[in-house]
């Protein structure tokens, strides 16, 4: 297939939230006490709420920046691609880089709506957490229809009012709801435990799908403090590998068989190892473990329930079929420093090399198009979300790397970053005073 002729949706890109995203979707007795953005006094914007400051990570929104500029430090609004933080010019990042459409995952709440979670007031954080959810549906994703994936952030420390949530968006058409790979390290229950019954019934019941993402346990995990910060960025993805395990041994996909499951920037070379090394513990220890497939092998089981996706997997995509083709997306992780944006159509044409037409279209939109129930072609033609086609609307986008400054993290550009050179830059970042207004 040739790249102008490819259709693309990313299942993993994230937003910086605007700073006057709660100001809709706030009864005026909460208004007063919403996150807002305060400017440090070293020129960096970061949310303030109850106290607790969260800068916008460096590496969280570098799009736009020379590599050499990527980093770590906390930076102002003033310092990020406009399309980070507001949805027009998204959308013409996104035409850009020929993508028809896009799930955001939040940055400021975390992966996995943490915020809320340690929020000590409980009904604040409802109130809050359900605003950001209306804000992301109705505006972020509601302002350009078949364009966005919705995603909604969960109530972990309540998982009846989180099905209640479920269900309450479903209505609006999300189909999509954030999760943890490890809610044990947030200091709730495991995977296996009956706590999140109300999560999994819903998701069921209204075909929504539990999107796992790396670092929505653990977040970012060191190997040693003077480990090169890059054992870190390589064995990030790895980690979720744990969570599928945990997920096709529990008694989860058997008790809901209809539930799906996405995990998240992950990748995908490492999964046909998964399912062989699950089959063979299944077929060497179940009768000492007591694990009972019913017939069917754990590699069929994932195939069943889970859908993983890459940014660029190569090895992955050689190994499809021992994956399952349907079960593989892709993803830009725009604007994170990961992100091949703006030259994603060349990049996965490059993975997909080979790969027959109606295998490139399960992969790069159909598959993601039905997991999470979105149809873009109620609003635009087909021909319309073409790479071609969506990037001949972005004449006007300049593309041009722009220098944004910031403090790198050690001062000799021949010194190795370390692991301990990024925890002490993120501590300086939390620690540094803002104007108390």
């Amino acid at each position: 297939m040739q790249v102008d002729d490819m259709i693309m949706v990313s299942v993993d890109d994230h937003v910086v939230e605007p700073p006057d995203m709660f100001e809709q979707h706030l009864a005026d007795k909460w208004k007063s006490r919403a996150p807002r953005v305060v400017r440090k006094k070293d020129g960096c914007d970061v949310w303030l709420f109850e106290g607790a400051q969260i800068p916008n990570i460096g590496l969280n929104a570098v799009a736009g920046r020379p590599r050499e500029e990527y980093g770590v430090e906390p930076t102002s609004y003033d310092q990020l691609r406009r399309a980070t933080w507001d949805v027009d010019a998204r959308i013409d990042d996104m035409n850009a880089n020929g993508v028809l459409a896009s799930m955001c995952f939040p940055s400021f709440p975390s992966f996995a709506g943490q915020l809320w979670a340690n929020c000590e007031d409980k009904e604040l954080a409802l109130v809050m957490l359900r605003a950001y959810n209306d804000w992301h549906v109705d505006e972020w994703c509601g302002s350009h229809p078949g364009r966005f994936i919705p995603l909604a952030a969960p109530i972990l420390w309540n998982p009846d009012e989180m099905g209640n949530e479920i269900r309450r968006l479903a209505k609006k058409g999300c189909h999509a709801i954030s999760f943890s790979e490890n809610p044990t390290k947030l200091g709730f229950p495991s995977l296996h435990d009956h706590y999140w019954d109300p999560l999994w019934r819903a998701c069921s019941d209204e075909g929504t799908s539990v999107c796992i993402h790396i670092g929505s346990g653990e977040g970012m995990v060191f190997t040693s403090m003077d480990s090169p910060v890059d054992v870190m960025i390589t064995v990030s993805p790895i980690n979720v590998f744990g969570c599928a395990a945990d997920l096709v041994w529990s008694r989860v996909l058997r008790d809901y068989p209809d539930l799906s499951i996405v995990l998240s920037e992950g990748g995908i070379g490492w999964i046909p190892y998964l399912l062989e090394r699950m089959d063979y513990v299944y077929d060497q220890h179940h009768l000492w473990t007591h694990q009972d497939f019913a017939g069917k092998t754990p590699s069929q089981v994932f195939r069943e329930h889970i859908t993983t996706c890459f940014i660029d997997d190569k090895a992955g995509v050689e190994l499809r079929h021992h994956i399952g083709v349907d079960n593989i997306t892709w993803e830009c992780d725009y604007p994170h420093s990961d992100s091949t944006w703006p030259h994603s159509p060349e990049s996965l044409a490059r993975c997909l090399e080979g790969v027959p037409d109606d295998e490139v279209n399960k992969i790069s939109f159909e598959n993601a198009l039905r997991v999470f129930r979105l149809d873009p072609f109620a609003t635009l033609s087909r021909e319309e979300c073409t790479v071609a086609a969506l990037r001949a609307r972005a004449g006007h986008v300049d593309l041009e790397p722009r220098s944004q400054g910031g403090n790198p993290p050690v001062d000799d550009p021949n010194a190795a970053v370390t692991s301990q050179h990024i925890i002490d830059q993120l501590s300086t970042a939390f620690a540094s005073p803002f104007e108390q207004t």
